[in-house]
């Protein structure tokens, strides 16, 4: 069994490894950009596959990399992993269809509620105490699915028939349009930015580049949120105008 997963501003990522090394210590995991991630998949039998959910739906980024390599699923057993922060009626279950649909056996779907992670947005941002305690209940989750696992009791969140048809019309229908492909909608503001290029260095679509040092958008952000959340100078956005809140998961683990 491996992990891997896509992660912007780590909460998929510590869901991922917290869930994997609760399982078994010796699983490994990889982020989704890893160079080497479709050897990594063809080599093991079964996956952890997690990512966040966007609008009812999984990124952009995620849904390609699924179809562009349909040959490498079949017959592998998957279970299907989804953040969130705050309602997804089939999250999981929009990985799940696509891993069907190329051959993998879903055995399971796991939603996981954590701190909202748009960066530039008030909706849905919680108190520094309120994400602590998301992140507490998460833990609590993580480790009984994790003795669910061990004992092949396979938990269904998000991959039930009913799920689909609320994922659909609770927000899908209605916001498809912010997630149906690579956005162009990365912002830079210049008058902030310090042209490091920590940004370039860790956007995994590789979609920033520094142009004669100038920090230039190629038009396929897949809106992780990683940029947003690391810049220093909170230079960037997406979705709003200003950043409300540079979220990273390192914030709401107790020390």
């Amino acid at each position: 069994m491996i992990g891997v997963y896509l992660s912007g501003t780590g909460n998929t990522k510590y869901c991922v490894q917290n869930l994997c090394n609760q399982i078994d210590d010796s699983i490994k995991t990889y982020p989704l950009e890893d160079e080497d991630i479709v050897n990594k998949i063809l080599e093991s039998d079964e996956i952890i596959f997690g990512c966040s959910t966007q609008f009812s739906n999984i990124p952009y980024m995620v849904r390609d990399f699924i179809n562009k390599n349909k040959s490498i699923w079949k017959n592998k057993k998957i279970i299907c992993l989804s953040t969130m922060g705050l309602f997804s009626g089939d999250g999981a279950g929009c990985s799940a269809r696509l891993f069907k649909k190329y051959g993998a056996k879903v055995l399971g779907g796991i939603h996981i509620r954590m701190p909202d992670s748009v960066c530039d947005s008030n909706a849905l941002k919680k108190s520094l105490e309120e994400n602590v305690k998301i992140v507490e209940e998460a833990n609590i989750k993580i480790e009984r699915t994790a003795k669910e696992i061990k004992e092949k009791k396979y938990p269904h969140d998000g991959i039930r028939w009913y799920n689909h048809i609320i994922g659909l019309f609770g927000q899908r229908l209605w916001f498809y349009g912010k997630s149906n492909k690579y956005s162009n909608k990365i912002k830079i503001d210049f008058s902030k930015c310090a042209k490091c290029g920590h940004c370039v260095s860790i956007c995994p679509m590789k979609n920033l580049v520094n142009n004669n040092g100038k920090i230039e958008s190629l038009g396929k952000c897949t809106m992780c949120y990683r940029c947003v959340a690391n810049c220093p100078n909170q230079a960037i956005t997406i979705l709003g105008n200003k950043v409300v809140e540079q979220v990273k998961i390192e914030k709401y683990l107790k020390k």
